[in-house]
């Protein structure tokens, strides 16, 4: 299990790594330039014949309206493997799961995974914790509006007393934070988190952080916000009912077997990084999202939920992030592009280190779980989806 980490621990290990604290002083100053919130979600209330609760049924892409032989193209490129285990270079993926219109269409593995091997999904983990707050606030136990202090008490004081539980979800908290991995490992908070002294509380780790910037003035990455969230989630449901709520009310549900989600040291599951699933059980995640939500006929999120959560924030330049979930919105009024040009503005994506991806595409009708090793960034994101895209009727696409 913990196979995919070790590397990574390794390395840093070998650096004989010294923390250098990168605490700031907490900005008081608004930022110079803030947008609109915006999507480009759009709800598509469809029949679904059945629901994956006990597995997918299982359709031919001809029978879907798929291209066969187009679709045979974009696993050409998913698969090309170039490079050895040993230099891992190249294109690495070990798995693809393709759902169009509630049914699995292709499925394919490589470096000995299977259909029930688990996958580590790194920061894809990050898109369950928004599950668990929708769920939450569904049931009337929280409001995304609540200042996260009513449910984490070190964050009382200060410029942290004005946070609330959307900013955290938005990323625009102001938490002081540096999410480098590899590539600046000294200064690198998230590394210390999951491997050194943050590991006994994730959440506590990232409050004692301290804070950088207002709310709602920056957008920033956050590894610790994540866990964060999941420690006023743990207080909110109480430690001793908190696996119980998880499992429950989401995995349960909809059926994703075979989950493994670890914890740190406080007993706190690790939202930012380490929930494992087999890609069949992460589509069912993905057709959550796809279904506005709704499984099996009940609401599990409030009904803008899903609409919320792949809205970017004011804060966000680019337009690249909702609510623990990527976007590909971008920012058309400022000229900025979105990230996978021959995608559909309305795709949202749960993103996670070396190549975890579930797409959704709510306009298609289709999610897409592609899971691999990748360490050179030789796979596109954008060549792959446009090359499964083509594999649509055309009057889909």
């Amino acid at each position: 299990m913990l196979r995919y980490r070790m590397w990574l621990l390794l390395w840093v290990c070998g650096l004989g790594m010294v923390w250098q604290g990168c605490k700031k002083k907490a900005v008081v100053a608004g930022a110079s330039k803030l947008f609109s919130r915006f999507s480009a979600y759009k709800a598509y209330p469809r029949q679904r014949t059945y629901w994956p609760t006990l597995g997918w049924k299982v359709k031919s892409p001809g029978e879907v309206g798929m291209n066969a032989g187009a679709l045979k193209k974009a696993m050409s490129y998913a698969f090309a493997r170039t490079g050895d285990e040993k230099d891992r270079k190249g294109i690495r993926t070990d798995g693809v799961v393709i759902i169009h219109k509630g049914y699995l269409v292709h499925e394919q593995y490589a470096r000995k995974f299977n259909a029930k091997t688990s996958h580590l999904t790194w920061s894809a983990s990050k898109s369950f914790v928004n599950a668990l707050f929708g769920i939450a606030e569904h049931k009337g136990l929280l409001k995304r509006s609540d200042l996260a202090s009513k449910y984490y008490k070190a964050m009382s004081s200060g410029v942290a007393g004005k946070v609330t539980v959307q900013h955290l979800l938005n990323m625009v908290s102001g938490l002081c934070w540096s999410e480098g991995y590899e590539a600046s490992p000294l200064k690198s908070t998230v590394i210390k988190m999951l491997y050194t002294a943050g590991r006994e509380d994730m959440a506590r780790f990232a409050v004692q952080q301290g804070m950088c910037f207002l709310p709602a003035t920056r957008w920033y990455y956050s590894s610790g916000t994540s866990n964060l969230l999941m420690g006023l989630l743990r207080n909110i449901v109480t430690p001793s009912k908190f696996e119980a709520f998880v499992w429950k009310e989401l995995f349960d549900r909809i059926g994703m077997k075979d989950v493994t989600w670890e914890r740190d040291g406080s007993g706190n599951f690790v939202g930012s990084s380490y929930l494992y699933a087999p890609p069949r059980q992460l589509a069912k995640f993905g057709y959550l999202y796809l279904n506005d939500g709704v499984w099996n006929g009940k609401r599990l999120f409030p009904k803008d939920w899903v609409s919320f959560s792949t809205t970017t924030p004011k804060a966000d330049p680019k337009g690249i992030y909702g609510a623990q979930w990527w976007l590909n919105t971008g920012r058309p009024k400022q000229g900025v592009s979105r990230r996978f040009p021959d995608a559909p503005a309305d795709t949202f994506l749960a993103s996670g280190h070396w190549g975890q991806y579930i797409f959704v595409i709510p306009s298609r009708d289709l999610v897409i779980v592609r899971v691999g090793d990748d360490r050179d960034k030789s796979f596109d994101r954008n060549t792959f989806l446009k090359l499964v895209l083509a594999s649509l009727n055309t009057k889909e696409r």
